[in-house]
């Protein structure tokens, strides 16, 4: 395909920004970020049953282990639950949106280079 056939609003989008993918490869509060965020409140509306056999049965793993430890002890050990869990969703959350992001920008790269040609 020719530069020239591509209509000028998608032009003006392609030059105003995205051509410069290393703005989007950084983790930031922006286009793709909200993208990414639809993404993860709709992607298990979708899930099959194989995707379900994948998780991680963090809370009830974590009730087994509350289960085994002496009462005076649950409070301090559910509060180091809750805080790994938030430490684990956190790390997942950012790596996820980094692997993204670059799959992202690598994509639309070799789309813009098929139009250089």
């Amino acid at each position: 395909m020719q530069w020239d056939l591509i209509p000028n609003p998608i032009k003006k989008f392609l030059i105003g920004g995205i051509l410069d993918m290393n703005n989007f490869r950084e983790v930031n509060d922006d286009m793709l970020k909200d993208w990414l965020e639809f993404r993860d409140q709709t992607v298990l509306a979708y899930t099959t049953k194989e995707d379900k056999k994948h998780t991680i049965e963090f809370d009830e793993i974590c009730e087994k282990i509350l289960n085994s430890v002496p009462k005076q002890n649950r409070n301090f050990i559910q509060k180091q639950f809750n805080q790994l869990d938030d430490n684990l969703m956190d790390y997942i959350s950012y790596w996820n949106e980094k692997y993204y992001r670059n799959g992202f920008c690598d994509g639309v790269q070799l789309i813009v280079k098929c139009f250089d040609e």
